[in-house]
């Protein structure tokens, strides 16, 4: 204990007691002077003795300050000179005044005056920075660097082990991936029984070589579908190699004349294996929401990168799948008491065409349905079709506008989302919100966004649009359908815009459900009649064509004037027009709208995946057809950043097969 606080401690019960004493001798004087004297003497004792603690506790007290101030003093030097932490003194000019010797190992021997900069050339950058914490790099060491810029002052501290230790966790955090062999049945049950054994030997080896060269744990659950534990360190690498393995085994396959392709789903950052195995069969259900061919990558945080999606979706040979929905939709649809069908905003024909065969479904079921459209904001090309349903008596009476779904739920209701989705897109998201049960059916790529909890989802990119999909699902219904020309005629044009008269994306099973509108009252020259444009559009996509220059290898990029605004479906008709020019292998369209938003509408003939183009700046769409939106935005930086990922797209080797 400190000598002044024992002080503190003995010498107050002295003084109490020589008050004390000084008390009785002053009683005692009144009766017996003898004792008084007596007291007194003692009294002068006791005050000697309290004069001669308080010295020595005063000098004492001078030689533990003096030892401890210059203890103090040693301590500090010694931390200054001696402890692996780098100090650093600068004047106003940035030059160094003073460095402890832990700094001279890395300082020229004449280091006086001279710029921090010696140090490393990141310094005087650093010390602008508004932040006074920084990490650099010095002689392969780790440092953090700590400044108070008002004394001028920085301190460095060697976190190298740290870092390192950081590094190593990382590295070593446990990577779970589902790996599915496309369209592996369809392909499997057509070929001999020693052609597939062969095949199949091959994808094992390949796959096997291609384990052992990352160090994963590969393992065959089923048939067609692997489990792979593996590291974050290998799973870098492997990125840095673009997956590869995509590319090997679509290679290998298509030299033996099979459409066989691998989807591989994989999930980060979770703690526990069991979440990194959901999140690795999420991000496996959304590359074969994306038509299979691809990799994505989900992290706890929710980022998804994605990998290859370089061909188009493989048609399914089967119809297996479209019974089965069909069944459930039915199923759905006499559970319900009414349905609601929503396509996205703006609605093109194939949204309309796609709303009035979910129509039918219930219609033969005996159960009633709407259609949600915004007569405020329907495309000019829909218009000449809406004016045709206005004069359907039966028709018109089952469409409702966004206010009068709301006022028509009820707890019972089915909602079928049609041609989309994505929340942002629907005509009415407050009907989202409000339904208990969704239906989505969609022909385009599956997106990160999507609809939460749908009830029953199908989405199937290999289809030509979402009126294909319907009139699928309508053929299976245990119920004849019945349905009148404009119903059929509608649904055929729906399919007919998203093929361009049957040119792209266009499989058996288009003709098919086309033959089925057929043979139910479409009528082709009705259809032309409806897609018969304006001449005033005509002369404005031409604006915007003549504006169209190559960029590079066939990318053809036309750009409206700053002043002019013009309708989505214009733009996309402008990119469908520029794809039929000589030696265009991708057409883009940036233009801005009404709504003041900048639209770039992108369109090629499979041998660009535009998809992958689009995904970068934030849209999406197939890979032939795709678009994005931006806002807050010029319209020359929007060219700037589209110009950005058509270079990173034919870096990263883009181009398809």
């Amino acid at each position: 204990m400190p000598i002044f606080l024992k002080e503190r401690r003995y010498n107050y019960p002295i003084i109490v007691v020589f008050a004390f004493a000084m008390l009785i001798t002053t009683a005692l004087a009144f009766y017996q002077w003898q004792l008084a004297v007596i007291g007194f003497v003692l009294l002068l004792g006791l005050g000697w003795l309290t004069y001669s603690v308080h010295v020595r506790f005063q000098e004492d007290l001078k030689k533990y300050i003096s030892t401890l101030s210059h203890r103090v003093n040693r301590a500090g030097e010694d931390a200054v000179t001696k402890l692996p932490v780098g100090i650093l003194l600068y004047d106003q000019n940035e030059q160094i005044q003073w460095a402890n010797p832990y700094l001279h190992a890395f300082l020229p021997e004449e280091y006086l005056g001279k710029s921090v900069g010696v140090l490393s050339n990141d310094i005087p950058e650093l010390l602008r920075d508004k932040k006074s914490e920084h990490r650099l790099r010095l002689y392969d060491r780790e440092y953090y660097i700590y400044g108070q810029k008002e004394e001028r002052l920085l301190y460095f501290f060697d976190m190298t082990e740290t870092v390192e230790t950081r590094n190593l966790y990382n590295e070593e955090q446990t990577v779970v991936a589902h790996i599915l062999l496309d369209n592996y049945d369809d392909v499997m049950q057509g070929l001999d029984e020693q052609v597939s054994s062969r095949l199949r030997g091959k994808l094992m080896s390949q796959l096997n070589q291609w384990a052992q060269e990352y160090d994963i744990l590969l393992r065959s659950v089923a048939d067609d579908r692997f489990i792979a534990i593996l590291n974050y360190r290998a799973l870098e690498d492997i990125e840095n190699n673009r997956f590869q393995i995509i590319d090997d085994i679509r290679d290998m396959t298509s030299k033996e004349k099979v459409a066989l392709t691998l989807s591989i789903g994989l999930g980060i950052g979770e703690k526990t294996l069991r979440e990194l195995a959901a999140l690795a069969q999420s991000s496996l259900d959304l590359a074969l929401g994306r038509g299979g061919d691809q990799v994505v990558i989900k992290e706890r945080n929710g980022q998804v990168r994605f990998y290859g999606g370089k061909t188009n979706a493989v048609e399914k040979r089967t119809r297996v799948r479209a019974r089965v929905i069909s069944h459930a939709l039915r199923d759905f649809v006499l559970e319900s008491d009414q349905v609601i069908v929503m396509g996205h905003k703006t609605p093109d024909m194939d949204a309309i065409g796609a709303s009035i065969g979910v129509l039918k479904v219930a219609e033969v079921n005996d159960k009633d349905a709407h259609i949600v459209v915004d007569n405020a904001d329907v495309s000019p090309d829909v218009q000449k079709l809406m004016d045709e349903v206005e004069q359907h008596e039966y028709l018109w009476s089952h469409f409702l506008t966004p206010s009068q779904a709301l006022e028509h739920l009820t707890r019972q209701t089915l909602l079928v989302v049609v041609d989309t989705h994505k929340p942002s897109l629907v005509i009415e998201p407050k009907l989202l919100e409000r339904v208990h049960r969704v239906v989505v059916l969609d022909h385009h790529r599956r997106g990160e966004e999507f609809i939460a909890d749908p009830a029953l989802v199908y989405m199937e990119p290999y289809a030509s649009s979402a009126s294909e999909l319907v009139t699928e699902l309508l053929e299976y219904q245990p119920t004849r359908v019945s349905m009148d020309t404009l119903e059929a005629t509608a649904m055929l044009a729906g399919m007919m815009v998203d093929t361009k008269n049957f040119s792209i994306r266009t499989g058996a099973r288009t003709f098919d459900a086309a033959s089925f509108l057929k043979s139910n009252g479409a009528d082709t020259t009705a259809v032309q009649l409806l897609l018969k444009e304006d001449l005033d559009q005509y002369v404005q996509r031409s604006k915007l064509i003549e504006k169209a220059s190559i960029y590079r290898e066939g990318m053809a990029i036309a750009r409206s004037n700053d002043d002019e605004a013009y309708h989505q479906v214009l733009i996309a008709q402008a990119a469908d027009t520029l794809l039929t020019m000589n030696d265009v292998k991708g057409s883009f369209v940036i233009s801005k709208r009404q709504d003041q938003r900048i639209s770039i509408s992108a369109r090629s003939l499979g041998e660009v995946n535009v998809q992958v183009i689009m995904e970068k700046l934030g849209g999406g769409g197939h890979l032939t057809n795709a678009a994005t939106q931006m806002q807050d935005i010029a319209l020359p930086e929007a060219e700037d950043r589209l110009k950005t990922a058509i270079d990173e797209y034919m870096e990263e080797g883009g181009e398809t097969q």
